[in-house]
Parts: C-alpha cells; structure tokens; sequence
C-alpha cells in the first residue's frame, strides 16, 4: 500500500511538473500607450463629476504635429477615441452639456485647440469621426510649460487640461 501510494503521488507530482509548462500563458509586453483616467471631483469625499478615459502616447523623439497634425481632427491620444463621462450637467468653455458618456476629440492648433465632444461613443480613432453628431464646440488658447514626455489630461483649478510635449490647453469646466 505504502508503495502505491509513493508512486502515486510520484506521478501526480511529475505530472504537475510537466503540466505547468505546457499551460504556461505568454503576455506580450506593456502596452506603449497605456490607458488613464482623470476624474474631477470638488474635493477627495466628494462624488465624480466627470471622468475622462484615455490612452496615453510617448512623443519618444517625434514631433507632436506629426502625432498631432494642426488643423486636423484628433482622437485626443492614442488607440480609442476617450470616453468623458459626465455624471452631472455641466459647462465646457461657458457651453452647457447634458450629463451622459460622449467621445473627446480636438483639432490642434498652433494658437488655439478646438475641443470636440461628440455623440459617438466606443471609436477607435478619428476614422469615423462624424461632425454631424458633435455635441460642442469649444476653443482654448495654447500655452507652453515644460515638457512631458507622455500625453496627459487632468482637472485642475476649475479647468480641462491637456498637455504634451511643451504644448499647454486648459478649457474651463464646471457644474
């Protein structure tokens, strides 16, 4: 009995062995535009009010109107058009907007951005982007500051920021 038993777990074990192996998953490397999320809040307790979902591309030497042609719609990032969920009423650059989910894009400029929310949700880039189903339009001075590496969106001080490169926009949101 005694022996069965060794052998027994002897070929358990040695097939455990071999077994993991065999089923071992191979996962690619990080993604070179990893998704983010900018959430605004009036402060840390408070509920969302809105909440943009984006991937974030690296300039790695390029220049940004080579990713980011002036005058041309813009999936405002990398891979998916972002996704702005707003979760109250708001206003985008004095607009008001209906609380809902809308695609983000923007036509960049070398004085000004256009902001674009859009009604088309779940695009991947710009390729179908339909101007007939724009929800708002708004513009926003460009400024500069110092350079970032990985494009970025964030909320700050009553505003939606977007920044690249040495590039600045900031479009003023609020409930």
């Amino acid at each position: 009995m005694k022996k069965s038993t060794f052998i027994s777990t002897f070929v358990f074990a040695f097939i455990m062995l071999l077994s993991t192996n065999i089923n071992a998953q191979k996962f690619s490397g990080l993604d070179k535009s990893p998704m983010d999320a900018a959430i605004y809040k009036t402060s840390r307790s408070a509920p969302a009010i809105a909440k943009v979902v984006y991937s974030r591309p690296q300039l790695k030497g390029r220049a940004l109107s080579s990713l980011a042609p002036n005058g041309k719609v813009w999936r405002t990032g990398a891979n998916e058009a972002p996704s702005i969920t707003l979760y109250n009423d708001v206003k985008i650059g004095g607009k008001s907007v209906s609380a809902g989910e809308y695609s983000l894009f923007t036509i960049p400029g070398e004085k000004e951005w256009t902001i674009i929310l859009n009604k088309d949700i779940n695009l991947w880039g710009a390729y179908s982007y339909n101007e007939a189903n724009d929800v708002i339009r708004v513009t926003a001075p460009v400024s500069t500051g110092d350079s970032l590496e990985a494009f970025s969106i964030a909320f700050s001080d009553g505003n939606l920021n977007f920044g690249w490169g040495t590039t600045r926009v900031s479009v003023p949101f609020s409930k």
